[in-house]
């Protein structure tokens, strides 16, 4: 078949594999065994310009850390924001053995244990009311069902979402999500309905609104990102949901009374709010949802990546009780819904979170690391911003910090000298240098790899010319 894709979209994750600076870092650090093992990753899988061809080849990972096959070790402050509790957990893997050989598996008709007693903690530890729920077995999925779900409740079809934003790889969440990588050119058509928005960006105001220091002046943009999503609310009429994160996973933190205004928004307009928490729930920014620093509660929230303890898939979509009205239909019904085994898994990942108080070690550990940073932003200044909560924290390079001219040449070039002496983390939105940490990094393990950033940034900066 002579088809090619001839418009190509523009590549916000930084740290895509189609750049010569990826080109570059393999061919100097990748030897035979890691060629051999990307070489064939790359014959059998369908390219993507942020997963294959590969990076390097893992053989092992364990706690904070991952190691290649060339036995190269690596912190890992990446993760794809599934390792909170570390990978391969002592007590997780003993639990996942003994469901094993309990009960491996449970035809969906059924009803098994496992499934029902992590069903009640999750009801247990979410916001508010949210009581009723299915599973699935990843993020993308759990947020169709959402969207289902919103439509049957309210019989409207239409959203709106965030642009820059991502819910998954599903029509439906492709259709909600912002990121032209994921959604646009070869990929459409989409839904219909998905309208989209300006995020809320204080630093990168969209709406042209000046920061001090990354915050808002809420007086003089009286929360504009706010009110446009209110603004097509009352434009559209028939919205049955606005879908977003609560806290951008980029990231971004929302301004001060943001989730309260579009709250009150969808309210007044019979439209329902769904939160995605696949990246940021669980206790990713130091409380157990972020949507908690708000104190705003979803009628839907969705939640993924973590849930499965770094070893199994698992999502679920919470719903308020009065949601519960499609009985007739079929949402979900996936063949491994309610797997025991992944089920345990969940519960056991909780109750880790909840017995090691990992929570308020992202709290309070997060805390102290962003303080580290702003210090670190003094003495560097390619640094534009600093943002986050817990651990999911922001480095925003940028050329001037008068023009904010995004440094994603330097960003990348940080990003591989890190690579370079055993720190993995990702760029977003090209120049961003995200740091999702798992949950029982400690200070000491922080420490050293913010060393590890600060000397890559300077001696990246030095090789631009940006000092």
């Amino acid at each position: 078949m002579d088809k090619k894709v001839t418009v190509s979209p523009v590549q916000l994750e930084g740290d895509t594999n189609i750049t010569q600076r990826r080109h570059d870092w393999a061919k100097a650090n990748l030897g035979a065994q890691s060629i051999e093992a990307i070489n064939a990753d790359a014959r059998l899988f369908l390219h993507q310009s942020v997963s294959t061809p590969c990076l390097s080849a893992v053989v092992k990972a364990e706690g904070v850390w991952i190691e290649d096959i060339e036995g190269r070790r690596y912190l890992d402050f990446h993760g794809n924001n599934v390792h909170h509790i570390g990978y391969g957990h002592p007590r997780l893997k003993k639990a996942i053995s003994r469901q094993m050989d309990d009960l491996p598996f449970a035809p969906r008709r059924f009803a098994c244990h496992p499934a029902t007693e992590l069903a009640s903690k999750l009801v247990e530890i979410s916001p508010g009311n949210l009581s009723k729920m299915l599973f699935t077995t990843g993020g993308s999925d759990a947020v169709e069902v959402a969207l289902k779900l919103a439509r049957a409740a309210t019989g409207r079809h239409k959203t709106i979402s965030f642009w820059d934003a991502f819910h998954g790889a599903g029509f439906g969440a492709a259709s909600i999500g912002g990121e032209q990588l994921f959604r646009s050119h070869a990929i459409g058509p989409l839904l219909s309905g998905s309208e989209h928005v300006a995020p809320f960006a204080c630093y990168r105001c969209p709406y042209g609104y000046p920061e001090n220091d990354g915050k808002p002046d809420i007086d003089l943009c009286k929360l504009t990102c706010a009110n446009m999503v209110r603004y097509v609310l009352e434009k559209e009429g028939d919205v049955a949901a606005v879908i977003a994160e609560p806290a951008r996973a980029v990231p971004y933190i929302p301004p001060p009374g943001f989730w309260q205004e579009i709250r009150r928004a969808c309210n007044e307009h019979g439209a329902l709010l769904i939160f995605d928490e696949i990246p940021t729930g669980l206790g990713k920014t130091g409380a157990m949802f972020a949507c908690d620093h708000d104190q705003v509660e979803p009628d839907i929230l969705v939640m993924g990546k973590a849930l499965g303890g770094g070893i199994l898939p698992l999502a679920a979509v919470l719903a308020q009780p009065e949601l519960d009205i499609a009985g007739d239909y079929a949402f979900g019904h996936y063949t491994h819904e309610k797997n025991p085994v992944s089920a345990r898994a969940g519960l056991t990942t909780i109750e880790i979170i909840e017995d090691e108080d990992l929570v308020q070690n992202a709290a309070t550990t997060g805390k102290w690391t962003i303080d580290r940073l702003n210090e670190m932003k003094q003495r560097q200044k390619v640094i534009g911003d600093i943002r986050g909560r817990g651990f999911l924290i922001g480095i925003e390079l940028v050329k001037s910090r008068e023009d904010k001219e995004p440094a994603t040449e330097l960003a990348e070039d940080v990003l591989y000298r890190c690579l370079d002496n055993g720190l993995s983390f990702k760029t977003t939105m090209g120049n961003t240098l995200t740091l999702t940490p798992p949950l029982i990094t400690d200070r000491e393990q922080m420490q050293s790899a913010l060393q590890t950033i600060e000397d890559a940034i300077a001696a990246s900066s030095r090789a631009m010319g940006l000092q």
